[in-house]
């Protein structure tokens, strides 16, 4: 059995990760169609480290646009007075849903480009930029106290599989819902594992 890859191993992975997708972003706001070098050297790593993160410059370009539209938790929620953790997680899945409504066919490219590169047997990166838990969290923040901390993770984790991409589609191409009945259900989902996580 493999052992468990270091925290913080794995942190400065993420971080370099996140770079990247900044980088990208800063070069992409200056009117500029970067290249892979480029992106790289803005982001102070070498090109061999940017290609063990993306497949190649189309992989980065599509998620450092998606990066920038996916709700920021504490922007998000920034001045929200309210303390139902239900309504929070649900404005945040809408907000979420709206995000990949809007981003759709770039997200199925980031899917396939994150499938491509697990193929490839690089599995010690990152395959995927982890946006949903820090708003998943946030949304939970005025519930932290009332459960304990074995809940409280496991909630977040099962949150994580109801918000985002990975749900749109199996509720559009294998269940063949409408967005009004995706988003019932959800919402439904949403309760339930609170509603779990408290007892």
């Amino acid at each position: 059995m493999a052992e468990a890859e270091p925290r913080g191993r794995a942190n400065q992975r993420d971080r370099t990760r996140k770079d990247l997708l900044r980088a990208a972003n800063r070069l992409l706001q200056d009117g500029r169609s970067p290249t892979l070098d480029e992106v790289s050297a803005e982001a102070m790593v070498s090109r061999a480290t940017a290609y063990r993160h993306f497949p190649g410059i189309d992989a980065l370009l599509v998620e450092a646009a998606l990066d920038v539209a996916m709700p920021d938790g504490e922007t998000f929620f920034a001045g929200d007075a309210s303390r139902d953790p239900v309504a929070r997680l649900v404005a945040a899945d809408a907000a979420v849903d709206a995000m990949i409504r809007a981003n759709e066919p770039a997200l199925r490219a980031m899917l396939i480009h994150s499938l491509q590169l697990g193929l490839s047997g690089q599995s010690e990166v990152p395959l995927r930029q982890n946006r949903r838990t820090p708003l998943i969290e946030a949304a939970l923040a005025p519930a932290r106290g009332r459960l304990d901390a074995r809940a409280h993770r496991r909630l977040v984790r099962a949150l994580a599989l109801v918000i985002g991409t990975e749900a749109r589609i199996a509720f559009k191409d294998v269940l063949r819902l409408d967005d009004a009945e995706a988003t019932e259900v959800r919402g439904w989902m949403i309760r339930a594992l609170v509603e779990a996580a408290r007892a």
